[in-house]
């Protein structure tokens, strides 16, 4: 739990869900302050945290496997409001005497429940509904002291409950958006079950991380590589809210970013915020360390050792620093096998913001952002008065385009790329915003999710004014995906295309070919290198 963790919030127990992440999203979206806890944390030291209630995640395993994750039967005795999903309904199940049992036939994916009697987790809800299903094995006893709630024609225990104890469960999955009436089941739990109160909104948000932030420093100085992504830049208005002039912004420009971007950061953060910024011009220095480097992970280690060596010279520099701040996010801590959610599911990466602070060099750090989701960050950075532009920044590496041109970087290379890229983002803008308008959602079904050009190495034959060419080819990239765990390539109207092609090959010298990437992740990844 962070020492910032409001009075009233809902542990969700994780089983290794790949909806985990996904459960503790929907609460907040309802205004409700949420955290991930293991699954095996000791019912003494969850109720030293004091949650309001608990929901008990999904999970891939059999209950009855050798090695499946328990949960300590005095949690389910501590009087708090308890909801299962999934393994999580199944556990619950067993760990009170019920039975579980292996169902000759599965279900996965939507199935429709029909409801047995009144329950206050359904009030308000249609006698048959529409939910998510994925599972084969399945309560068959419920344990002494709970009904059935609702069944299906493969599943006689779709959810269950002990109103007296405050114990429900369901088979399915109502965190996701296929089960229709999933939002109310939350709302109903929450508000109505729980008595819990809508009170985490961002006015509240920005006011208790202020005093968090200023309580935490104190008189002290602190550094923060700023980018100009997403992350970064939210934590900087927030800090700066926090302890003006005490925050110093370091700008380190490799020279890989994308056309106008530091521009964009100059003109925000030192003329419209006022935030001291230390603007580090590298160009050279990185062109330099480029120079005959192909192979993409030496790129991405020469980009990043570089940095933190120009960061730290700069810090000294300084002079009198004693904290860092980073823009370290919850996805980060989950996915880098975390040292505060202790979760059971699996490491999916080592996360970049782990610091190389060099000999005898030591900053505390301040993460400010440490349990927010990205949508959160976004929201965050359009409360604290960013422009749009730059919270809604679409991804971006931090080796820069130095991964989107394949083979050496040049300084040719880059200048082809920035100005391609510029005309792709120009252009997806543009598009994206007019599906805005249409629909009223920033993230709708057709609206790319991120769009960018590469620079492959090689050359290919053209006709361009009755004369032969041998220029270089664009490669376009567009993606719809939510999480970039998956993603789809954008089924972009041909107009559009061929919009992006003709003003590519007529406004960026040395062009005279653009192809547009039609592989989905998987098997493609999103990125080139």
């Amino acid at each position: 739990m962070s020492e910032a963790t409001p009075k009233q919030f809902v542990a969700v127990l994780d089983f290794g869900a790949q909806y985990g992440q996904l459960i503790a999203r929907r609460v907040r979206d309802l205004h409700v302050y949420s955290e991930i806890v293991p699954c095996d944390i000791p019912a003494d030291e969850l109720a030293a945290m004091k949650p309001a209630a608990l929901i008990l995640s999904g999970g891939p395993a059999s209950v009855y496997a050798e090695d499946a994750p328990k949960i300590d039967p005095g949690i389910l005795e501590l009087g708090l409001p308890v909801l299962g999903f999934c393994y999580g309904h199944q556990i619950m199940a067993v760990t009170l005497g019920g039975e579980v049992a292996h169902s000759e036939v599965g279900e996965y994916g939507p199935a429709t429940i029909v409801r047995d009697g009144e329950s206050a987790l359904f009030a308000g809800t249609p006698e048959e509904q529409t939910v998510w299903m994925s599972h084969r094995d399945a309560v068959s006893r419920v344990p002494e002291g709970f009904v059935v709630t609702s069944s299906t024609d493969v599943c006689p225990v779709a959810s269950m409950e002990c109103a007296s104890r405050k114990l429900y469960s369901t088979q399915f999955h109502p965190e996701v958006r296929h089960t229709e009436h999933g939002r109310e089941l939350l709302e109903n739990f929450l508000f109505g079950i729980c008595g819990l109160a809508a009170t985490w909104t961002m006015d509240n948000i920005i006011d208790e991380k202020v005093a968090e932030i200023r309580a935490q420093v104190g008189d002290r100085k602190v550094i923060l590589g700023l980018s100009g992504g997403v992350d970064s830049s939210v934590v900087a208005a927030l800090v700066h809210r926090a302890i003006g002039d005490q925050l110093t912004c370091v700008f380190v420009n490799h020279g890989m970013l994308r056309k106008g971007e530091p521009e964009m950061v100059e003109e925000v953060f030192r003329d419209q915020f006022q935030v001291p910024l230390v603007h580090v011009h590298a160009e050279r220095r990185y062109e330099r360390l480029l120079a005959g480097v192909t192979e993409p992970e030496e790129k991405r280690r020469r980009i990043g050792s570089e940095f933190w060596k120009v960061f730290f010279d700069e810090a000294q520099r300084i002079g009198g620093v004693e904290m860092l701040a980073q823009g370290t996010i919850y996805p980060d801590i989950i996915e880098s096998g975390a040292r505060k959610t202790g979760g059971k599911a699996s490491t999916i990466k080592s996360h970049h913001n782990l610091i190389p602070f060099p000999e005898g060099v030591h900053f505390d750090l301040i993460e400010p952002l440490d349990h927010f989701f990205k949508d959160e960050v976004r929201e965050l950075g359009v409360a604290l008065g960013l422009p749009d532009r730059m919270v809604y920044r679409q991804p971006f590496p931090g080796p820069g385009l130095a991964i989107r041109i394949i083979g050496e970087v040049t300084s040719e290379k880059l200048e082809v790329l920035k100005n391609a890229d510029a005309i792709v983002r120009e252009e997806l803008d543009a598009y994206n915003e007019r599906l805005f308008e249409e629909t009223g959602e920033r993230n709708s079904e057709h609206s790319c999710w991120q769009y960018f050009a590469v620079l492959p190495d090689i050359r290919s034959v053209g006709v361009m004014g009755d004369e032969r060419t041998y220029a270089r080819p664009v490669i376009v990239r567009a993606v719809e995906s939510s999480d970039a765990m998956t993603a789809d390539w954008a089924k972009l109207p041909y107009d559009v295309i061929g919009r992006i092609s003709s003003r590519i090959v007529a406004e960026v010298s040395g062009v005279n070919r653009v192809v547009y990437d039609v592989t989905p992740k998987p098997p493609a990844t999103i990125e080139w290198e």
